[in-house]
């Protein structure tokens, strides 16, 4: 499917120019909520965005997405840029987040996966030997020119809303690699880890030099923060962290540092990792549901700000319900320097809609000064 084949409800979505490369930060997008907070700097309310709030809950989501394989949409920038808006536009979010899939760098630079409806990435040939590491080749922006005209595109749509970048970190990246596909126990990653620990280093080096790649693409395009997802890394000891991960994690975040955005780390399950995920090099480290915030704050330290950090699936209780648990949040994170706040992971796909705006509408008017 081509661009010229897109739906018909993309055609209110300007195609004209974006900022120039190199613009990343209006005057009217630094002085927004979700900036400040990043900053840790006095907001006008908690600015509130979430995790996948782009993409299936959203019923104006499949309907644009219907008849399109995931990592087709990915390279699509008229579709990119409506559906980073549809969220913006529904919910009245703080932030957009670029629509995109961990995988994409990895796709661009030449390797064979795809992904699978109801499984996620399949790797057709997994990264298992040294040899294997030659596939994994540098990423220019000629790699993904869809990127930088999406990301131009919706910048000037989303006018004082700030656009997050993302990536997927190397340790997660290298879990798919290396299993080839989601895995329950990290097998196979963990036996290359422990087992062969020059060969993971260096793989994790190289994953970091595309993963930082990628993000400096998204930020030269105009995005204003980028987060780094860690999905799989609460499998990991923090010695084991510290180690054979954070170093990769880090050099990420110092490819990054010299553009002055905020950079923000997440993970599942990380609650032990806190700490460390911050040292690795976040501005902001976000926080899973299983700790709160204010232990959250206590295991990070000072001089971070944190992001989190409802239970996804509170959404699916009653109102009532749900601002209860909301205000439990708030309370928590009424001390931090700086609170962003997100779920603890991402929007289930069969969340309502309409609990997810009551929410946001919720965490503004109790947190307005």
């Amino acid at each position: 499917m081509s661009a010229n084949d897109l739906p018909q409800e993309l055609s209110s979505v300007r195609s004209g120019e974006g900022p120039s490369s190199g613009l990343r930060t209006t005057p009217a997008t630094h002085e927004s909520a979700f900036l400040k907070a990043c900053r840790r700097e006095p907001v006008p309310h908690t600015p509130v965005w979430f995790m996948r709030q782009a993409g299936r809950s959203l019923p104006e989501y499949l309907k644009v997405r219907e008849g399109i394989a995931m990592l087709d949409s990915c390279m699509m920038p008229e579709l990119v840029t409506e559906i980073t808006l549809q969220p913006v536009r529904r919910h009245k979010v703080d932030a957009a987040i670029y629509f995109s899939d961990i995988v994409v760098p990895l796709k661009a630079i030449g390797i064979d996966l795809d992904i699978k409806p109801g499984i996620g990435p399949v790797i057709a040939e997994p990264i298992r030997t040294r040899a294997d590491l030659a596939r994994l080749r540098d990423l220019t922006p000629e790699d993904v020119p869809y990127v930088t005209a999406a990301i131009g595109m919706l910048t000037a749509e989303l006018g004082s809303t700030p656009l997050i970048g993302f990536a997927g970190a190397p340790f997660t990246l290298a879990s798919y690699l290396v299993e080839g596909g989601p895995s329950r126990n990290h097998e196979r990653t963990k036996a290359m880890m422990y087992g062969d620990p020059e060969l993971w280093a260096d793989l994790l080096d190289r994953l970091a030099e595309i993963t930082g790649a990628f993000l400096k693409v998204q930020i030269e395009a105009g995005a204003s923060a980028v987060q780094l997802f860690d999905s799989w890394v609460g499998a990991l000891a923090p010695a084991d962290y510290r180690r054979s991960v954070m170093p990769a994690s880090a050099k990420v975040f110092d490819a990054v540092a010299p553009y002055g955005v905020p950079r923000i780390h997440f993970g599942v399950g990380t609650g032990e990792l806190l700490g460390l995920m911050g040292e690795a090099g976040a501005d902001v480290v976000g926080v899973d549901w299983r700790v709160p915030m204010d232990e959250g704050a206590r295991r990070v330290g000072p001089g971070k700000a944190l992001q989190g950090n409802l239970d996804p699936a509170v959404l699916f209780a009653p109102t009532e319900a749900v601002e209860a648990k909301t205000r439990e949040v708030l309370d928590a994170a009424a001390g931090l320097e700086g609170h962003i706040f997100n779920l603890g992971h991402g929007v289930m796909p069969t969340t309502d809609p309409d609990a997810l705006t009551r929410l946001v509408e919720y965490v503004h008017q109790q947190t307005a000064h």
